[in-house]
């Protein structure tokens, strides 16, 4: 039975053990809120998670990191360097997008080598075969794509990316919207074109109930792609997006009725005074569901920057209640990430998953913030590296700036404010 099947039937499962320990939080609250179908615990039956997580209500914000291949990268070493660096800062999971190389052998690589719940879209192995053997994407059938749906859960995959809720009634909004950027999801843009050359409906959402019986099988967690995310601010909340989730709220009741873990997924570059709206539409129509935003990017003019423009709208997402952040690199916009990108990506995440907590009340990032302030005011240094975020980077610029006396930093020196208290003759 899945994670859902069993909470429903008031059953804790080892895997909800495991969790609500590392949340601290009471294990009987999150099998209901899993038996709710507002958390999750993405697990496939042939995987075996060292570092297991849940997402959802009441739960600390999750980060994923993207990692994969291209065309013009395909070294499977360089994807296992970006795994270490996504494992290192602390990523709860990733996922695997790779569309270069031997897709499976990638994948069944990274697997063997990952510690954490993984994640993937088996859409990009159906058309990069389709694009091998026949030179077009369009030549994708519904078998190749339910196939690779297969192949990826039989692998032991615990998450996967599945672009359902793009059909030929949303399209009809997308040309009559007249969108800047048109469609940016890689899976979306891939079914939107089979969609619009064969004159056929999505095999994903009329083949929604094998899809489920998979699922179902090895108990994977499916995050239903918001393929229409707006990839420009100008296109954010127009109809296709919003039509795209009434249809993504529809087939979240689906899988729950087929006792399948889901996830619902959201944009996407979103300006600022609409990332409540949009959390809030979301919650609504998927019934409390997880929602799992790429960001949201909140300027569209900063390429090389944007895992800050994304931590800026994660921020705000999570704490609107979001329950699930998408690292967003430095890269994003220019090429594909070096490790190095991963490992800035994943810590920006993470500062606006843990900002968020804060606001959402979290018990345990108050708690890490307040010892962190503790360990300031004693100016005990090494306790600050050790509890800090990221302690290799703030150690690097502490010795970057060396000052005289250790004691203090070199910002304030003899004038630091803790000094000055501590050496008061009324302290």
């Amino acid at each position: 039975m899945t994670q859902l099947k069993q909470a429903r039937l008031n059953k804790i499962t080892p895997e909800m053990e495991r969790v609500a320990q590392l949340e601290d939080c009471d294990v009987e609250t999150l099998r209901s809120n899993i038996a709710d179908g507002k958390a999750v615990i993405p697990c496939n039956k042939k995987h075996s998670i060292k570092k297991i997580c849940g997402v959802g209500k009441d739960l600390r914000t999750k980060v994923n990191a993207n990692i994969g291949t291209s065309a013009d990268y395909h070294g499977v070493e360089e994807e296992l360097e970006k795994l270490r660096a996504a494992e290192d800062a602390q990523a709860d999971t990733v996922m695997d997008l790779s569309t270069g190389g031997n897709l499976r052998e990638i994948r069944q690589e990274i697997m063997r080598n990952c510690s954490i719940t993984i994640g993937s879209v088996p859409i990009y192995e159906a058309a990069v075969d389709a694009v091998k053997q026949k030179n077009s994407v369009r030549d994708m059938t519904a078998t190749s794509m339910i196939d690779a749906i297969k192949r990826h859960c039989e692998d032991g995959i615990d998450y996967i990316t599945v672009h359902c809720g793009v059909t030929q009634g949303v399209l009809k909004h997308l040309v009559d919207d007249k969108r800047i950027c048109g469609v940016v999801s890689r899976g979306g843009s891939f079914l939107v074109d089979w969609i619009s050359s064969h004159k056929k409906e999505n095999p994903l959402y009329e083949q929604f109930d094998e899809i489920l019986a998979i699922a179902y099988e090895y108990d994977v967690t499916l995050s239903l792609g918001d393929a229409l995310r707006p990839g420009a601010l100008a296109d954010a909340f127009d109809r296709a997006q919003v039509y795209e989730l009434n249809v993504l709220a529809e087939l979240t009741q689906r899988a729950w009725d087929a006792d399948v873990q889901v996830i619902v997924e959201g944009p996407g570059h979103v300006p600022l005074n609409q990332i409540q709206s949009q959390i809030q539409l979301q919650k609504e129509l998927c019934k409390g569901a997880p929602f799992y935003v790429l960001g949201p990017i909140v300027t569209d003019i900063a390429p090389g920057y944007d895992h800050i423009t994304s931590a800026i709208g994660g921020a705000i997402a999570a704490s609107a209640g979001a329950d699930f952040l998408c690292y967003v690199t430095p890269t994003e916009h220019l090429g594909l990430p070096k490790p190095e990108d991963v490992h800035d990506g994943v810590i920006a995440a993470r500062i606006a998953a843990h900002a968020a907590d804060i606001a959402k009340g979290i018990k345990s990032a108050w708690e890490w913030d307040r010892t962190m302030s503790q360990l300031r005011r004693k100016r005990d240094w090494e306790g600050q590296f050790s509890t800090c975020i990221d302690p290799a980077h703030a150690r690097k610029i502490r010795e970057k700036g060396t000052p005289q006396n250790i004691d203090v930093c070199s910002m304030c020196a003899e004038f630091c404010v803790f000094k000055v208290a501590d050496e008061s003759p009324d302290n």
